[in-house]
């Protein structure tokens, strides 16, 4: 008796304390939020064919560049051979990011003559500051390597200019007064300290390895994500309360036992998605709750399986023993068919179908260890208190038959 009453107290306990900041400490994606979505392709070029390293690269470099912009919560991930996803939750000009994120930065010092002396792969940091004429500009600071190369342009260049181009364009072309051996210098030509700082990010996170084109720009509002996310949360409780109503509607006690594993099931599932730091979406809500569909179900199979062995003239405890053991292969194989095809879309899918895909595969795990552990343990402590003895009580409808108004249900 005291191992169920503590396992209910205990649950109940932890459910109410730990829902809310589960469900809030959850990333949330544009569909609930708002933000901006963003679609790059790599594109090929004589000196840049799109490879998978190079692509590989190309995300590392832009997920850099926008942590550097210090915008909230950034997702950037590869889809298919050529394409990047970018999403930037509460984003709402995109327009400063695109700019940023999507040049290809390849930095270059020239001499007079148009030759390559020095390039971005010298550099080892930049950073944006006022100078002491109130200009805005970008420090640099070189390599070791690149220190010595720089000494030796600007000693070979007293007199002359030396071009500093970024992506072609000449971003400033100073006079050499004299030789620069301290392997520092600044960049000159940013008209606000916002475009030195965008500037500086670029030259931090180095040049992308193949060059990107815009395909896709989709903003969405707060307003929208706010009421997608208050209907998906409403639609998420009324499921639960329908769901735990017809249980109890139709199993009586055995229903109170599957829902106290329902919502050992909900907090479960929440913390693998905290864990791993995923990022709830409208679908990925629709993958969790058609995974709660399943939770019932293995319980709706193991309940019917327990009065079918109440019928055959068993008692309460040899009765549920026997049906969790004749449900279990039907529940293996439905949740394991089900389990193949979500593994399929995870592969195979992209976005917000991998999102769904994810999502629901974690919920059948889940399912499983609720139905067949926490289901199944709760039952036979419950059945062990012998405070109810009665078939009626676990969902039997039929007659009860003789041997268990006799005996109590015990054997």
């Amino acid at each position: 008796m005291i191992k169920f009453f503590a396992a209910v107290i205990i649950i109940l306990a932890a459910f109410v304390t730990f829902i809310y900041p589960l469900a809030n400490s959850i990333k949330q994606g544009l569909d609930l939020q708002g933000g901006t979505h963003i679609v790059l392709e790599a594109v090929d070029t004589p000196e840049a064919p799109v490879t998978d390293d190079s692509l590989n690269r190309a995300v590392s470099i832009v997920e850099r560049r926008i942590n550097e912009m210090g915008l909230t919560e950034p997702i950037v991930q590869k889809e298919g051979a050529r394409r990047i996803i970018v999403e930037l939750p509460g984003e709402k000009n995109p327009e400063k990011a695109i700019e940023t994120i999507g040049k290809t930065a390849v930095l270059e010092f020239k001499d007079e003559s148009g030759t390559t002396r020095m390039t971005g792969n010298d550099l080892k940091t930049a950073k944006e500051q006022i100078d002491q004429g109130k200009k805005n500009v970008v420090a640099i600071e070189f390599t070791d390597e690149g220190a010595k190369k720089f000494a030796d342009l600007t000693a070979s260049n007293v007199g002359r200019k030396i071009g500093i181009y970024l992506d072609g364009a000449p971003l400033t072309e100073p006079v050499v007064n004299e030789p620069i051996t301290g392997g520092k210098a600044v960049i000159i030509g940013s008209k606000t300290l916002e475009d030195a700082k965008n500037l500086a990010i670029l030259l931090r996170s180095g040049a992308l390895p193949v060059k990107l084109q815009v395909m896709e720009v989709r903003t969405i509002g707060p307003s929208l994500g706010q009421d997608s996310k208050v209907k998906s949360e409403k639609a998420f409780a009324i499921g639960i309360v329908l769901i735990m109503i017809f249980l109890i509607i139709i199993y009586r006690m055995s229903g109170v036992v599957a829902n106290i594993a329902l919502l050992v099931y909900v907090l479960i599932l929440l913390s693998i998605l905290k864990y791993l730091d995923a990022t709830l979406t409208l679908p990925g809500i629709a993958g969790v709750i058609l995974s709660m569909g399943f939770a019932v179900d293995a319980n709706i199979l193991i309940f019917e399986r327990f009065k079918e062995e109440v019928l055959i003239g068993k008692s309460l405890r040899t009765s549920m023993e026997a049906g969790f053991k004749r449900a279990f292969n039907t529940i293996l194989d439905a949740n394991v068919s089900v389990m193949i095809a979500a593994i399929v879309l995870i592969v195979m899918g992209s976005g917000t179908v991998k999102g769904f895909a994810v999502n629901l595969a974690l919920g059948i795990i889940v399912s499983m260890f609720t139905a067949i552990i926490v289901s199944r343990s709760l039952l036979t402590w419950f059945i062990n208190t012998g405070l109810i003895t009665n078939p009626w009580f676990y969902g039997l409808n039929r007659k009860v038959p003789e041997h268990m108004k006799n005996k109590g249900g015990h054997k």
